[in-house]
């Protein structure tokens, strides 16, 4: 932001200086009122770290902590004293805070430490409403307030405790003033004093959840479209918070061909089949997105060919393909996003914006660019979130509904398909059947060279070894290229379901960082593209192995956030 440049340029300069004055007071000197207010897990947010002080004694409760410092100087000193501890640098500022909202993350606590005095008035009811969408329910801010004048070439504004809790009010904070008096400096400066504030966020009363379970629960269904929609979002929401193209305070934006993509890897299982499941209440009536040109020229491609970053050489294979996921894209709109509304109005929930496209003479590549080219899907923030969060709710009651509704349809009861059949066309894909390329490759591998365990470094016998998903597929379904690690068959028993914690992650990264080198030189783009979709804070453009490798550690925190998994070590 141009208007904070010179006191960042400031902060930069004098980097070693005032680090060294930073240090000089410990965080519990500093932050005493409200350290019964620090949570016991989860996730903190520590915008303008400074010199680290405060995102090490926080992680070191053993919260993880994204520490986010504009001046690139000072965040260089502090990473330098934070080495082993789980913290996720972020070179960012305020009022934007791009990069953090790239993350795709929710926080318990937000701490801006000796801040808020550098913003100007005109932009802090933006940055409220910025942070205060980034909490979980029941998340807190916590604010300390520079009270005195700036002493040097800094930029610093009045702030008053009476500004913020009218922001409280007008977004629905609980506000608190937690020093019953100015506190004095501790630096030892007269001029200047301090007040700490403490904003919570009550639990959760946007109504996102209530809506989501009354389209899948109550709503009129004449066909399982709707349902689709809902689970198509859901597993991107859930395995790929990358795939974000844009978003404000109320919506966030998806590219139209992924969601494509997905409508039609959960209906194959379901239509090419010699039972076909009937889908709709009018067994007269076709699918909308069934067509001689697209779908039914890919009966003979299997599911699992269908992927982020796939590459159809073929022509024939990628027109089909083009015009399938095309024909989706315009059922999606025409029918479930014309249809989900919000209860009692003709308000639709979702937004769907189609591109005219040609159909392409020779391959295609399933990355950013290819599905932005169908058009795009908004997505209200309030859905996204509740999406995210609760995936692992919401997905067995879609399942649930939608085999409801086959098994109610006249051609399947003829049929006399059982509930677990239903189960098992809906089931999402078979692991075991998505690890076979990566371990062709370690065979391949092993003719010419050694190929290590990604877990102990140690090398790798021809037969005896596994392919470990690093994030447990039970939990986490995710068959990327960097999800799919070559192990030990012992460790791979040991680990089971569980999630590596952040130490083990970081003792094994040049083990990991070296086997996609080795394996994935020359697929390059399928495994950036994978990385970019999967992991928050990626870089469509980028095509480095350890920006990867940093962006999966913070999704290892996300998803032990989400789901409270057990710890491997």
């Amino acid at each position: 932001m141009p208007v904070l440049k010179p006191t960042i340029s400031f902060y930069s300069a004098r980097a070693v200086e005032l680090s060294n004055q930073y240090e000089r007071v410990d965080f519990e000197a500093v932050h005493h009122d409200w350290l019964a207010f620090i949570p016991t897990e989860g996730m903190v947010l520590d915008v303008g770290a400074g010199s680290g002080r405060d995102a090490r004694y926080l992680a070191s409760k053993g919260l993880s902590v994204v520490a986010v410092e504009p001046a690139e100087e000072l965040l260089a000193l502090a990473k330098q004293n934070a080495v082993g501890l789980n913290i996720h640098w972020v070179n960012d500022a305020l009022p934007e805070l791009r990069e953090v909202f790239r993350l795709q993350t929710k926080f318990d606590l937000i701490l801006l430490s000796a801040v808020w005095m550098h913003i100007p008035a005109s932009e802090r009811q933006r940055v409220f409403r910025k942070l205060s969408s980034l909490l979980k329910p029941n998340g807190k801010i916590v604010l300390s307030l520079r009270h005195g004048p700036s002493p040097d070439s800094r930029v610093m504004y009045p702030v008053s405790s009476s500004e913020l809790a009218a922001f409280a009010t007008q977004y629905g904070l609980h506000f608190k003033v937690l020093s019953s008096e100015k506190r004095s400096d501790q630096l030892g400066r007269n001029d200047v004093s301090w007040e700490t504030i403490l904003l919570i966020l009550p639990d959760d009363s946007t109504g996102a959840f209530p809506l989501i379970r009354n389209i899948v629960v109550n709503d009129a269904k004449a066909s399982t479209y709707k349902l689709a929609l809902l689970r198509a979002l859901l597993r991107i929401a859930e395995g790929h918070p990358g795939a974000v193209t844009f978003q404000n305070d109320t919506v966030i934006e998806l590219p139209l061909g992924l969601v494509a993509l997905y409508w039609l890897k959960l209906y194959k299982p379901l239509i090419d089949r010699p039972d076909r499941m009937q889908q709709s209440s009018n067994s007269g009536k076709g699918l909308g997105f069934i067509k001689p040109m697209g779908w039914e020229r890919l009966a003979e491609v299997a599911n699992n060919d269908f992927y982020i970053g796939a590459c159809y050489l073929d022509a024939n294979i990628a027109q089909a393909v083009h015009q399938t996921l095309k024909d989706i894209s315009k059922t999606i709109k025409e029918m479930p996003a014309k249809y989900i509304t919000l209860p009692g109005t003709d308000q639709t929930v979702f937004e769907v914006e189609t591109k005219r496209i040609s159909i392409p003479k020779n391959n295609i590549i399933l990355d950013s660019e290819y599905f932005q080219s169908f058009g795009s899907m908004n997505v209200p923030k309030q859905i996204w979130d509740s999406l995210v969060r609760y995936s692992v709710w919401i997905e067995p009651a879609l399942v649930n509904e939608w085999s409801s509704l086959m098994a109610g349809y006249t051609l399947n009861r003829q049929q006399a398909f059982t509930k677990t059949d239903y189960l098992n066309a809906l089931n999402w894909e078979d692991p075991q059947r998505c690890t076979t390329r990566v371990r062709d490759r370690v065979h391949q591998l092993q003719r010419n060279s050694e190929v290590n365990c990604c877990w102990s470094g140690k090398s790798l016998q021809n037969q005896q070894f596994a392919i470990d998903h690093a994030f447990p597929f039970a939990r986490w379904p995710n068959n990327d290229l960097w999800n799919l690690l070559p192990s030990k068959t012992s460790l791979n028993l040991q680990k089971s379901d569980r999630l590596p914690t952040s130490g083990k992650l970081q003792q094994s990264r040049s083990f990991i960082v070296t086997w996609w080198q080795q394996a994935w030189r020359d697929n390059e783009n399928e495994f950036f593209t994978q990385a970019a979709f999967a992991l928050p804070g990626i870089q469509k453009s980028q095509q480095n192995f350890n920006d990867v490798f940093d962006a999966m550690t913070m999704q290892r925190d996300r998803i032990k956030d989400l789901q409270q998994l057990s710890d491997w070590c």
